[in-house]
């Protein structure tokens, strides 16, 4: 069982981005699919969450430029981000809770995001 995530890459400040990640492998069904991120010296922290219903939630810094959605028939779970800012820059993790055969929580080997001033 692995996470993939792609999309990732360098932006200029005001720009956008869409993050998509896969979960592949023996997987009887997928619970809460999320996005973390972490920048250099800084804690781990939540961007976005969504659970298989599609009820959504969103850290605090991209509360209204951040859109989470899903594909459940493709276990893939998407991250847009809009007006993007130099201190946006971190390392993106894919993040979903899993059944295969008990529930366990995977993660991603996380994608690079730059924004440049």
């Amino acid at each position: 069982v692995q996470l993939v995530e792609s999309g990732g890459g360098l932006v200029q400040a005001g720009g956008s981005l869409r993050l998509s990640c896969v979960a592949s492998g023996i997987i009887f069904s997928v619970n809460t699919m999320g996005w973390y991120r972490q920048a250099p010296g800084k804690q781990r922290e939540l961007v976005a969450a969504i659970t298989s219903g599609g009820r959504t939630n969103y850290g605090d810094s991209v509360k209204g430029r951040s859109t989470i959605s899903r594909d459940n028939g493709k276990n893939t779970v998407y991250l847009e981000m809009n007006s993007l800012k130099p201190e946006d820059t971190a390392v993106y993790y894919c993040n979903a809770r899993l059944d295969t055969r008990a529930l366990y929580n995977y993660w991603g080997q996380g994608t690079q995001v730059t924004v440049s001033s």
